[in-house]
């Protein structure tokens, strides 16, 4: 048996939004057994989820993308507009390059695809809630393979290596692409933010960095002033060429 949270401890309010009575009701069962999350509505269609979340105000909303009345993607950038302190996890079978890329543009702060487990989908509404990204393995390296091989990075790498200029992803012995693409940034920003559109949380990328994670933060919120970007999410997906 599940032992009860403690009595100080927070209660994550969650919102379920997906067209599948099934799903939508095998999702509610499971969330309803974690100690430290309550679900405090369920939504049929993208409407129905934006008019819930206005009168229940949760901490995260469990999107599906593909809904009638009013899409997942569409759902989302509606809620975040009136309620920013909203955390949108999308939940979904599709993990296509506009799916992806159109979740990220509005904002989500979190991806999983269908077939994550009940732990994966536990850790990231709790990871979600506390204000950190987070993506399915395949749907991080789905991004990265995009930039990297779709929109000419390879070439100008090349070019950058013909005039010396380079920049490395800490110790992972790839160069980084944001000090092309975002010259306003100082280098070790542009490294920041490369790392983050890898996936790394903030502990992850102080130790590849070997900084203190206070320092990590600090450069985080500079790069976000100087990208005009509101969170993680936004970032990443600018970095990923999104």
């Amino acid at each position: 048996m599940t032992a009860p949270p403690d009595s100080g401890a927070r209660v994550i309010r969650v919102l379920v939004a997906d067209d599948q009575a099934i799903v939508r009701d095998g999702l509610v069962t499971v969330l309803s057994l974690l100690p430290d999350v309550e679900v405090v509505g369920e939504a049929a269609n993208g409407a129905e989820a934006v008019r819930l979340a206005a009168e229940t105000a949760p901490d995260v909303v469990l999107m599906d993308l593909r809904m009638p009345v009013l899409d997942g993607t569409a759902a989302t950038a509606q809620i975040l507009q009136t309620h920013p302190g909203t955390a949108v996890l999308i939940l979904t079978t599709f993990a296509d390059d506009a799916s992806i890329s159109g979740a990220l543009r509005v904002a989500a702060r979190g991806y999983l695809t269908k077939d994550a487990s009940r732990g994966e989908v536990a850790a990231a509404i709790r990871s979600v809630a506390s204000g950190q990204t987070t993506l399915a393995p395949e749907v991080a390296a789905r991004l990265i393979r995009r930039f990297t091989d779709g929109n000419g990075a390879e070439a100008e790498m090349g070019s950058s290596a013909t005039t010396g200029s380079s920049a490395k992803t800490g110790s992972s012995g790839k160069t980084g692409h944001a000090p092309l693409r975002f010259p306003q940034l100082t280098h070790r920003e542009a490294e920041v933010l490369d790392l983050m559109a890898e996936g790394l949380n903030n502990a992850e990328i102080a130790s590849r960095l070997f900084v203190s994670v206070p320092t990590v933060k600090t450069h985080i919120n500079s790069l976000f002033a100087k990208l005009q970007v509101r969170d993680r999410s936004q970032a990443i997906a600018l970095a990923l060429g999104s």
